[in-house]
């Protein structure tokens, strides 16, 4: 297979498509105007639809009525923009809506800069809108990653019924690197016995709606979603853990921190230093479990968390190891990228000072 070389957001809109995207509703905003653009020119072409929305408000509740007819419909926006969906996303979540959302993160808060962040973790796991709900939540580290996670994402999504939330940041949407289109299977049929699509062949009157107004009947609705929850965090989790076999200290970061904290750790074994990466790549449902193993081998003295936030996933850290192991952080925040050498000096400043 032949690698090509494409830049992160139109790779993105083209995965899409390949995974059986037939409608795209989007509002522009930088940095991930070139995913619109993209598919403003080749969704037609593929015998989809594209809207340029009048809002993103408009965008997500488009999304909402595409997703209620069976289509595999997603949207695309910056920090932001997602924060106008947000009403939107929690709708789909009450009406059991597949839908694909891609949030190309930049530095908040309010407008902000277009320059790449990670303070969204919070919107992106905690809950996507008011009640009770979460979303997958899927955070790649590259361009390669994203295109592979996009169809993912699809297929999560119809299988679980629920939004999913490709969270990456302006640098992975603006960057170009090589990639390879794997080549995959014929997409399968879905069957949506739920979609209001004009059937009529079964007796019933399909109607999608998240309006319940009985407390017993909507409490009965967010239980089943509960267990819905539990099902995906056991057989969804995905992370990957790199060096963390013998390391003295383990780096926790996600996206594209996580590539810069892994030439941190390069640097650092040349110099002696044991040092290894967690990167969860689903960010929620969170790898606990799986973080809390690593941390708990006698060899790791701390987990060190790095993000370009004030410490959100730090959180979730801290929540898998439970004050097991210290767990200190390093972040850059409203837009700043931390350096790989930076990175390397907080962890050797965390080993000396154990070792005093």
């Amino acid at each position: 297979m032949q690698k090509e070389l494409w830049k992160g957001n139109e790779a993105i809109a083209e995965a899409a498509i390949r995974a059986g995207c037939r409608a795209y509703f989007g509002y522009p905003i930088t940095p991930q105007n070139e995913i619109p653009e993209y598919m403003s020119k080749h969704m037609p072409k593929a015998g989809g639809v594209f809207v340029q929305a009048e809002s993103e408000i408009a965008a997500i509740n488009m999304v909402y009525g595409a997703s209620a007819t069976g289509v595999r419909a997603m949207t695309s926006s910056s920090s932001p923009g997602i924060s106008l969906k947000q009403e939107g996303i929690s709708y789909l979540v009450g009406a059991n809506l597949p839908a694909v959302i891609v949030n190309m993160m930049r530095g908040g808060p309010g407008l902000g800069t277009i320059q790449p962040g990670q303070a969204d973790y919070f919107q992106a796991t905690r809950s996507p809108g008011h009640g009770d709900g979460h979303m997958i939540v899927l955070a790649p580290s590259g361009i390669q990653e994203a295109a592979d996670l996009i169809r993912d994402a699809f297929e999560l999504a119809d299988k679980y019924l629920t939004p999913v939330m490709l969270l990456a940041d302006g640098m992975i949407g603006q960057m170009m690197e090589p990639i390879i289109w794997k080549e995959t299977s014929p997409l399968p049929e879905v069957d949506k016995p739920w979609a209001a699509d004009g059937r009529d062949g079964d007796g019933k009157t399909h109607f999608v709606s998240s309006l319940r107004l009985e407390s017993d009947v909507n409490e009965r609705f967010v239980l089943s979603l509960k267990d819905r929850y539990a099902k995906i965090a056991r057989d969804e989790v995905r992370y990957k853990s790199i060096g963390c076999e013998n390391a003295d200290l383990v780096i926790a970061a996600f996206g594209t921190t996580a590539r810069i904290a892994q030439s941190a750790a390069r640097k650092l074994d040349e110099e002696g230093l044991k040092v290894g990466l967690f990167r969860p790549i689903t960010l929620w449902p969170f790898p606990y479990d799986a973080l809390a193993e690593i941390a708990a081998r006698d060899s790791v003295k701390a987990v060190l968390t790095v993000e370009m936030n004030l410490g959100q996933m730090h959180e979730d850290v801290r929540l898998a190891i439970c004050g097991s192991k210290p767990t200190p952080f390093y972040g850059r925040t409203g837009g700043m990228v931390p350096e790989p050498r930076h990175i390397a000096d907080k962890v050797r400043d965390i080993l000396r000072e154990m070792e005093l």
